[in-house]
């Protein structure tokens, strides 16, 4: 699970090109991918950006939990 708080576009998306090309994003077979992606980006209100964390949080307790998956 990746948080991005305040993260610019371009940082994002190179983030994802870059787990895409490892192989760690599939997007032909999307179950196959071992990650998940949050991001509250710079021109987000504050408060928008703040629920990014919180959010990464819930979908690691969810993988944790309901998947029984370990969680970094």
């Amino acid at each position: 699970v990746f948080g991005g708080v305040g993260e610019r576009t371009r940082e994002g998306n190179d983030l994802y090109m870059e787990m895409k090309e490892s192989g760690v994003i599939n997007e032909k077979n999307i179950e196959e991918s071992k990650v998940a992606l949050v991001y509250g980006q710079m021109n987000e209100p504050p408060g928008a950006r703040m629920r990014v964390g919180l959010t990464a949080l819930t979908m690691a307790e969810y993988f944790r939990d309901v998947n029984k998956q370990d969680v970094l």
